[in-house]
């Protein structure tokens, strides 16, 4: 089994509903134990995987100078773009093996030898999206599968968990597989069709998403 090598964090949102602290950082910049919420996540990936790629956006400047500061190898301008763009628009369209994917606003612990066993016993799809288990008052698309294939993707329609915004992918396979698109969910759809679509057995440990101000500071509470 080959070693994941590659992971990329997005952290292109603007984070509207944490005004006002958005206008004046971006949401990946939030103050996360004495850190920021970025540099937390990075500090969780870097012992795990040898190259970290970082998509910014909103604040793109001081942003990228913060990542690069922390060790990250690349970073992508994605400003306006879409959350898939990235995967046809730069040089990581023409990567041939897996690649993590995580979002700057998931808190969380991943065991990334375990998922890559996973991705490997099911024989490598061009994406496997990593379940939660519900939490309430975050939103999620249900993930409805047989065997973990997915064919469906539902944000009404509840079933026992939903996507985390983790997700393993091959760049390169999504590139022969799909349209180009600028959003996953689209980017799923084709895949679903192809059943090429999986999720993962395990889940991640203590996983919560920041979206608010409120959140934000339940969490440093923590």
């Amino acid at each position: 089994m080959r070693k994941i090598r590659h992971a990329l964090i997005m952290a292109a949102g603007r984070g509207t509903r944490m005004l006002p602290l958005t206008n004046v950082i971006p949401k990946p910049m939030a103050p996360y134990k004495g850190s920021t919420l970025i540099a937390e996540g990075i500090k969780k990936v870097t012992p795990a995987i040898d190259y970290l790629h970082i998509t910014v956006g909103y604040k793109g400047a001081v942003l990228a100078q913060h990542v690069i500061e922390q060790g990250v190898h690349s970073v992508f301008n994605t400003e306006g773009k879409g959350n898939a763009w990235w995967i046809y628009n730069t040089m990581m369209a023409h990567l041939n093996e897996p690649v993590f994917v995580l979002t700057a606003d998931n808190i969380t612990e991943l065991d990334f030898d375990l998922l890559s066993e996973e991705y490997h016993k099911y024989n490598e799809p061009a994406c496997m999206v990593v379940p939660v288990l519900p939490i309430e008052g975050l939103e999620g698309d249900y993930i409805h599968h047989t065997n973990n294939c997915v064919y469906e993707l539902n944000r009404q329609k509840k079933a026992k968990t939903y996507c985390s915004g983790i997700q393993m992918l091959n760049p390169y396979k999504i590139n022969q597989l799909t349209e180009k698109t600028g959003d996953f969910y689209a980017v799923w759809q084709q895949l679903i069709a192809q059943q090429q679509l999986y999720c993962s057995d395990s889940y991640p440990k203590n996983w919560f998403t920041v979206d608010t101000i409120e959140q934000l500071n339940a969490l440093n509470q923590k």
